[in-house]
């Protein structure tokens, strides 16, 4: 098998030390030397010294959890560092130590066996870190508001019955009303604000429950939770809105995609870049973020399969767009989504129109262009004579006799 890169090096990487093995090709014949080092700053620099000494020029290694992030942060640069997917290298069974490993990463990339993960620039990374920790604070805030909910029921205070959003302004001035011992429902209710104001009595009687002080300290509690949750996501989108400055004309196009809001472009930006020549296709993207169909055929059958586990940050983010995208009324993504819904039903629908989504910021991306809406006639463009066949059928088997002025 032909040699691709000559002076290589593959490195097992674990929490306490990493074990490293320096292929060196000399002719017909390979000589390897494995070294082991630990995990802190000068240990990883002395590895790097060790490499740079050996004109070492390819280093491969699994993303092992987040202990591959420092070996790769101190070598990025200096060598072209290919960070492989584990179960995509995974030796024969059999006897398993660290120098196997090592030797076994260093064989396969000196063949050009591995497939490199996708790893974006350094700016991308940052971006990258600062959407899915906004993320978590926004799952966390849910999480505080669904346990406000719940401390309401327990206390039987039916406010979520009446009000839509029990932590809008009217919600929250009753709430906070309560925290500070008033439980009057009356009193309560009369905190109603806008178009609130007329359900008075209905406010009244769903405030009328066995709320304690107990349930009081409890709520207090929550609402503090709440407003520090929503005081650090503020924060974080100012950061964010600092940080995504060079890609502000990328975020745009892709704010003129049906159902992509400004937090949707800031995730796919910070989850797929913006250099989209680091994908060969738009088909490439969505099978890297497995956002399409599995694969699975065997002796001439093709067995039904899932999309498989990808990036559930942007797998999300490409849903929620979806579902935004399928309340559109005047779209080809509304369109494509009442389309497949009917046969298929409305989550492999969602699933479909994020795969469009996905493709359309592709070449959003990569053309530099914006979203052009193919419009929600275009399935009805696409082929009128059948469509009018479907609907004479239709109407044929309800029992009427129809008949075209025009020839089908």
């Amino acid at each position: 098998m032909e040699v691709m890169h000559a002076r290589c090096c593959g490195i097992d990487v674990h929490k306490e030390s990493v074990v490293a093995c320096l292929r060196l090709q000399e002719g017909r014949r390979a000589r390897t030397e494995v070294r082991q080092f630990g995990t802190t700053t000068a240990e990883l620099l002395r590895l790097h010294e060790w490499l740079a000494h050996a004109e070492c020029t390819h280093v491969g290694m699994e993303s092992t959890s987040v202990y591959w992030r420092p070996v790769f942060n101190l070598l990025e640069g200096s060598f072209d560092v290919v960070l492989a997917n584990a179960h995509h290298i995974k030796a024969v069974p059999g006897r398993k130590t660290d120098i196997k490993d090592c030797e076994w990463i260093a064989n396969l990339l000196a063949h050009g066996l591995i497939r490199a993960s996708f790893i974006p620039p350094l700016a991308i990374r940052d971006l990258r870190d600062l959407t899915r920790h906004r993320k978590s604070l926004i799952r966390d805030r849910v999480k505080a508001t669904n346990r406000v909910h719940k401390l309401l029921e327990t206390a039987n205070i039916k406010l979520a019955n009446v009000v839509a959003d029990v932590l809008g302004v009217s919600g929250r001035a009753m709430l906070n009303a309560l925290v500070a011992g008033e439980t009057d429902p009356h009193r309560l209710a009369k905190l109603a604000k806008g178009s609130l104001t007329p359900k008075v009595n209905q406010l009244a009687e769903a405030l009328r429950g066995q709320f304690t002080s107990h349930h009081a300290f409890l709520l207090g509690q929550m609402l503090t939770q709440l407003d520090q949750l929503a005081e650090l996501v503020a924060k974080c989108d100012a950061r964010i809105l600092e940080i995504a400055k060079p890609f502000e004309p990328e975020i745009q196009r892709l704010q003129t995609i049906v159902g992509v809001g400004r937090r949707s472009a800031e995730v796919m930006v910070s989850e797929i870049g913006v250099d989209m020549s680091r994908f060969s296709s738009a088909g490439h993207l969505a099978s890297w973020a497995r956002i399409c169909p599995g694969n699975h055929e065997s002796a001439g059958k093709r067995r039904n399969t899932g999309t498989g586990s990808g990036n559930n940050w942007v797998r999300t983010t490409l849903l929620e767009s979806a579902w935004a995208a399928a309340h559109s009324r005047k779209s080809y993504l509304g369109a494509q989504f009442r389309r497949i819904s009917k046969r298929r039903g409305p989550k492999r629908a969602g699933i479909a129109v994020a795969h469009s989504i996905l493709v359309i910021a592709y070449h959003v991306l990569r053309n530099a262009v914006t979203f052009n809406d193919l419009g929600a006639d275009y399935f009805d463009r696409m082929n009128t004579a059948k469509l009018k066949r479907y609907h004479l059928r239709r109407l044929a088997e309800l029992g009427c006799d129809v008949s075209l002025a025009v020839p089908v």
